[in-house]
This record gives C-alpha cells, structure tokens and sequence, in this order.
C-alpha cells in the first residue's frame, strides 16, 4: 500500500516563504510524476506545480517564479519552496504521486498567508 505524508504547512506572512515536503513510502518503486495541488475556501482544487522522475517541471501560472518543486527519486519524497507568499496563496496543499497508473494523495497541508 503506497502511502503519501504531506508535511511544512503553517502560518506565513505575506511576502514570506514556506517549504512543503512529502514523502511517499509502500511499493514506491520507480515513481513517475508527483506533485502538488492545493484547494482554498469555497474553490475546487486546483493542480499547482509536478515534476517528472527525470527531473521536467511544470507549474500553474500564477506561481511560476515563486514556487520551485524538486523531488529525490532516492528517497520517494518531493518538495515545493514557496517564495513572495501572498493571501492567494492560503490553501489546503495536497501531494500526489504517480505509480503503477494510480494516483495516490496524502491528507492535504494547511498553508495561511496573513497580511
């Protein structure tokens, strides 16, 4: 059974950074894409960043530049630095990984971005 576990949520100030990890432990054998999504209050969830097992990173636009995602193959886990947070940024962060054609999430994060 694949198991992921979101960890770093918290309270920032705006213009603050966060880093989120997760790790992702079971039959984790040769992971392919994993990644971020988040969801806000009264919003559905929407997909954030990803990154491929070599290494190609995609990201939503609005978070491009501020958001880098990176992920260690070796230990099944994957991050995301968040930089220059501001209140649109307040969500519930949910990981995801990729494996045997299933997607597999953890329990979501709380970030809050205060003014």
């Amino acid at each position: 059974q694949v198991q992921v576990v979101e960890s770093g949520g918290g309270l920032v100030q705006a213009g603050g950074s966060r880093r989120l990890s997760c790790a992702v432990s079971g039959s984790t054998f040769s992971l392919n894409s994993m990644g971020w999504y988040r969801q806000a209050p009264g919003k559905q969830r929407e997909w954030v960043a990803s990154i491929g097992r070599g290494g190609t990173t995609n990201y939503l636009g609005s978070v491009k530049g501020r958001f880098t995602i990176s992920r260690d193959n070796a230990k099944s886990t994957v991050d995301l630095q968040m930089n220059s947070l501001d209140a649109e940024d307040t969500a519930v962060y949910y990981c995801f990984a990729d494996w045997d054609y299933v997607r597999y999430w953890g329990q979501g994060t709380q970030v809050t971005v205060s003014p």
